[in-house]
């Protein structure tokens, strides 16, 4: 470092001083920046995994156990099941609405196929729908909905589920927000 050289003059000495300055401010900068950099990586990282710690729900459609994940907020329901790779196969993501209307999924960053069936306030299912990874294709529910219910590709019509038939235990889903 400078500080390290002899200096005889007053002005030398206010040099040194300046030069200290501006390396330890160059230092603060330098470390600012770096910071900024690690954060927003890690920012972007998180932003592109899936969402972990949601809460869960039991439901039963038909005589088959579901566990899904809720997503009762505009955050999470707007990432959904984005970036997840695999579910269970009974395992699934409810979609909680503050209002009922013609509710409407795609699946963008979503590398999964899957199913949603849209519900009324009751759990009647009003529509199923297949859809396709990464597909910006818009699937809108048949009625004004309440809940979504997104269960692997083909989940639905394997377990002979059906529009029409109920959705059971979504009273004890959170309230939207």
């Amino acid at each position: 470092m400078v500080s390290a050289l002899k200096l005889s003059s007053p002005l030398s000495f206010n040099i040194t001083l300046m030069l200290n300055l501006m390396n330890s401010r160059t230092i603060s900068i330098f470390f600012v920046l770096a910071m900024t950099a690690l954060l927003q990586a890690g920012h972007a990282q998180a932003k592109d995994q899936p969402q972990t710690g949601l809460p869960t729900i039991g439901l039963k459609a038909g005589n088959i156990s579901i566990q899904a994940d809720v997503a009762a907020n505009d955050e999470t329901r707007q990432k959904g099941l984005m970036f997840r790779e695999k579910l269970a196969r009974n395992e699934g993501m409810l979609f909680v609405f503050p209002q009922l209307a013609y509710h409407a999924m795609w699946m963008r960053n979503t590398p999964l196929p899957l199913s949603v069936a849209y519900m009324d306030d009751t759990g009647k299912i009003l529509s199923i729908h297949e859809m396709q990874p990464f597909s910006e294709d818009s699937h809108q529910a048949a009625g004004p909905a309440r809940y979504a219910l997104e269960m692997n590709g083909g989940w639905f019509s394997a377990n002979k589920i059906k529009v029409g038939d109920s959705i059971k235990g979504l009273e004890k889903a959170p309230k939207p927000r």
